[in-house]
């Protein structure tokens, strides 16, 4: 009884880190989407290259990497679980919860995300290349960050609803 009452609890506990993970990964994301790209497509492209050449040397921190890459394990653990325990309600909110995080945001930040950050890296922040990359990098870095914003967001109300299932059926 003691063991499924903790096994209960870290389960509890992996489903609530789930979507606080998810919900804080949409904030940062919300704020790029919302307000920081704005504010860099406002400088002249040399001060705006160099700035997000500077945030993406500076995101790769253990703080930031722990949330990110933690609620995607956590994500898959949640996936396979949701498939092993798939009679169970909340199932169905755990898997399109963990699919949300791993592909829209997760998956998002790999496909997309990623090559155009390393594109920007290659480049002189004061030179023609730099300035003729930098208005397509801002266009499509933000289309995918709204996707991955919006991904995490859904995520996160997918494991939130999951976590109160239960509590919403008494």
């Amino acid at each position: 009884m003691l063991q499924h009452l903790i096994t209960q609890q870290h389960y509890f506990l992996l489903k609530l880190c789930s979507a606080l993970g998810c919900g804080l990964i949409a904030g940062v994301f919300f704020a790029f989407s919302s307000f920081v790209m704005n504010a860099l497509a406002r400088l002249q492209p040399a001060r705006g290259i160099a700035a997000m050449q500077s945030i993406n040397i500076t995101v790769i921190n253990p703080l930031f990497m722990a949330v990110f890459l933690g609620t995607a394990a956590a994500c898959i653990l949640l996936f396979v679980s949701s498939l092993l325990k798939w009679h169970q309600p909340d199932a169905a909110y755990l898997l399109l919860g963990s699919l949300l995080y791993l592909v829209g945001t997760l998956g998002v930040t790999i496909v997309f995300n990623v090559p155009l950050n390393e594109a920007l890296a290659r480049v002189e922040p004061d030179s023609i290349i730099g300035a003729s990359l930098w208005s397509g990098y801002l266009a499509n870095w933000t289309i995918w960050n709204h996707i991955r914003a919006a991904a995490a967001l859904a995520a996160a109300a997918s494991l939130t609803i999951a976590l109160c299932y239960r509590a919403a059926q008494s």
